[in-house]
């Protein structure tokens, strides 16, 4: 819709079941724990994995979402030809504020019926980090909520521990 100028060029939006849905700017706390999550991610080594901000993840012609921060299969050409699909994902996680419901409620069972292994939401109301794993059709089968104290570590990466402290620190 962009590229035929349905959309303006600043229009920052995701495709959630078939709907284009608009989304407000990140707020100042919002992009810190972002850039938080990104320094951790450039802490694995070279070629792991790719780490992507802000763009898109394809799961289907209905679903194709931007979550703030993912870990992806490194492939060379960095998915100049296709975007990243359910299959490309190690680590998929939201950063949410006001957007909680909408990353809990909406995109959360989207996710795990795609297969993505797993799913973080930084939830910024309650200064937690909820990890999700083992994803089946309606849902997780796993959650466990970390606060200030707990280290959250991808199941793909486990040398690489984020602080919950340290990464919702203001």
């Amino acid at each position: 819709m962009g590229e035929v100028g349905l959309l303006g060029p600043d229009s920052q939006t995701e495709l959630l079941n078939g709907q284009v849905i608009d989304f407000l700017p990140p707020t100042p706390l919002h992009a810190a724990i972002t850039r938080r999550l990104v320094d951790k991610g450039f802490e694995l080594p070279r070629k792991s994995c790719l780490v992507s901000v802000g763009n898109p993840v394809h799961i289907d012609d209905y679903n194709e979402l931007q979550p703030d921060v993912m870990l992806l299969k490194f492939i060379p050409n960095y998915y100049t030809v296709k975007q990243p699909g359910p299959h490309d994902v190690f680590l998929l996680i939201e950063v949410a504020d006001a957007s909680f419901r909408y990353d809990s409620e909406e995109k959360l069972p989207i996710y795990a019926r795609a297969g993505i292994p797993e799913y973080w939401i930084v939830n910024l109301q309650e200064s937690t980090v909820e990890v999700y794993r083992e994803p089946h059709f309606t849902g997780y089968e796993k959650k466990t909520v970390l606060q200030a104290g707990g280290k959250a570590v991808p199941s793909a990466f486990p040398d690489l521990e984020v602080d919950v402290a340290e990464l919702l620190r203001r």
